[in-house]
């Protein structure tokens, strides 16, 4: 949008610049940054009046995270702020991906904030039912999802194999929205310590950055045998200011957070890089990319599976952090070598570009 404001103005020479798209990535990634650090401490600040109490800490839980009892949650908001006006700043609002990925982002991000207002207005954990948050995140991703094969069609790309591909058809939409919504609710199991989903989010985001560039290349894309998607290139700039605006709350949500992410973000963040990889075509590399966040939501379906049938649990707690964290590791441990894991399943994820 700012191109067009720089020709509208008559500064030729600044739109010129503006168009690069690795420009206006990077400034989306600054955009996002700046913003979440200048409006972060007034933000939090009034969380915390609103809130009062604060996040509902679970009793069964880990015995350390009850002294985190009265810090505000829904910082997502802070995150869907300065993360939305870097993209509307930046990218090309005239790509309908564009609003399919913002569709999802703000959609999910409201069910996740009703799902935290319950929680801090009842003061209890359970918040809005399971049954009706899935209802409205199915529907908000198959309208997404609806949109986007408009622009780039019912193919399904199998990574490490080029140019092999299945016409899912109609049938498509299902799928993507299920990779949607099974995503953001990855991301919103793996966010249960500071920082925790923060990084790894980034760390996917940075990874999608490089994916949705090259798939919206021509030349790339037939040299690296992807699926080339017009337009698709200017989702970087979307991931590069889910980069930004997560360092920004990293800054806050770092132990001891001032600030808890919520599902208000969580859930936003997931949605959004499950429909960028939708976009681009990298549904199946999203599940290596993201291969943190598979394994923690594996894990709280293999305990509930388990305990269900024989009474017994396969890990002393789900999802998985908590058991690490029952077997006498420290809050920082789990948090930074769960970060090295993301980095290493990112690194795994964008090896499948060439390895075809």
């Amino acid at each position: 949008m700012l191109y067009l404001i720089a020709e509208y103005l008559g500064f030729p020479s600044v739109s010129n610049l503006i168009r690069y798209l690795s420009f206006r990535a990077g400034a989306s990634v600054a955009t996002a940054l700046f913003v979440g650090l200048i409006i972060g401490p007034k933000f939090i600040g009034w969380l915390r009046v609103r809130q009062g109490k604060g996040q509902p800490i679970r009793e069964d839980g880990p015995q350390s995270h009850l002294a985190k009892r009265g810090t505000p949650t829904m910082g997502g908001l802070l995150i869907l702020t300065s993360l939305t006006f870097s993209v509307l700043l930046w990218m090309d609002l005239s790509d309908p991906s564009v609003w399919a990925c913002l569709f999802v982002l703000i959609g999910f991000g409201m069910i996740g904030f009703l799902d935290d207002y319950d929680k801090v207005r009842k003061a209890t954990t359970a918040g809005v039912s399971g049954r009706i948050r899935l209802l409205g995140e199915f529907a908000i991703a198959g309208v997404a999802s609806w949109i986007i094969i408009q622009q780039s069609g019912t193919m399904l790309y199998v990574p490490f194999f080029s140019h092999i591909s299945i016409d899912l058809g109609y049938f498509y939409i299902l799928f993507a929205a299920f990779t949607i919504v099974a995503f953001g609710n990855a991301v919103n199991l793996t966010d249960g310590l500071d920082g925790l989903a923060t990084m790894p989010v980034i760390i996917a985001a940075v990874a999608l950055m490089v994916i949705t560039y090259l798939v919206g290349n021509a030349r790339f894309a037939e040299y690296l045998g992807i699926p080339h998607v017009p337009g698709a290139g200017d989702l970087a700039i979307f991931c590069g200011a889910i980069v930004g605006a997560g360092l920004a709350f990293l800054w806050f949500n770092a132990p001891p957070a001032a600030v808890f992410m919520g599902d208000t973000g969580s859930l936003a963040l997931g949605g959004a890089l499950g429909a960028i990889a939708v976009v681009s075509k990298h549904e199946l590399v999203l599940a290596i990319i993201g291969g943190l966040f598979v394994v923690e939501a594996l894990s709280v379906i293999i305990q509930v599976f388990f305990y269900k049938r024989t009474g017994k649990r396969v890990f002393r707690m789900a999802p998985i952090h908590h058991h690490f964290e029952q077997l006498g590791w420290s809050e920082p441990t789990v948090v930074i070598r769960f970060w090295i894991i993301a980095l290493v399943l990112a690194l795994a994820g964008l090896s499948t570009l060439k390895l075809r």
